[in-house]
């Protein structure tokens, strides 16, 4: 499930809601997922904490809400459903993802 702040049925967000803002990301301390970060903080009680990108799906398709490895997320279209994901959200990869192993 994709959590935030009026979100439409493909977790676009007050924030976030072009037609392709449709990733939901994980939080790494409480391991939902959100439309976005600030969505995020606005809603819970911890700032958004990046999530591990080894051996983690920290990324679910908004259209299909199949979950994504790191890699998969990359190429910035699901491929599961083929949706096409918000290039430009590659701009905040820093607060989404901890690539450290």
């Amino acid at each position: 499930m994709i959590k935030g702040i009026k979100i439409d049925s493909c977790g676009r967000c007050q924030h976030y809601h072009n037609e392709n803002d449709i990733a939901a990301l994980q939080c790494g301390q409480c391991l939902q997922y959100y439309a976005c970060y600030k969505c995020h903080d606005q809603l819970c009680d911890h700032t958004f904490v990046a999530m591990k990108t080894h051996k983690t799906k920290p990324i679910m398709c908004g259209q299909c809400k199949n979950c994504l490895t790191y890699s998969q997320y990359q190429q910035y279209q699901c491929p599961y459903c083929q949706a096409n994901f918000n290039s430009r959200c590659g701009l905040h990869k820093n607060i989404y993802f901890n690539f450290e192993c």
